[in-house]
């Protein structure tokens, strides 16, 4: 199926959960936010989230500094 992610057109396999999704595309151990269609997703329910058909979604990277 298709999404779109940060962007660009990505085919994914299934519907994965948001969770796995975000750690095929290299953010598990990142501290990140994240929005589906404009509405934000609690982490808490990143592992429940289906990613669906057409989802278009952003993710945001909190990057430390001083």
């Amino acid at each position: 199926m298709k999404i779109t992610l940060n962007g660009e057109t990505r085919e994914v396999d299934g519907e994965p959960s948001l969770f796995d999704l975000l750690a095929a595309a290299g953010y598990h151990d990142k501290r990140v936010a994240v929005e589906i269609n404009r509405r934000i997703v609690p982490k808490s329910t990143h592992a429940e989230v289906r990613v669906r058909e057409g989802d278009r979604i952003e993710i945001v990277h909190a990057i430390g500094g001083g």
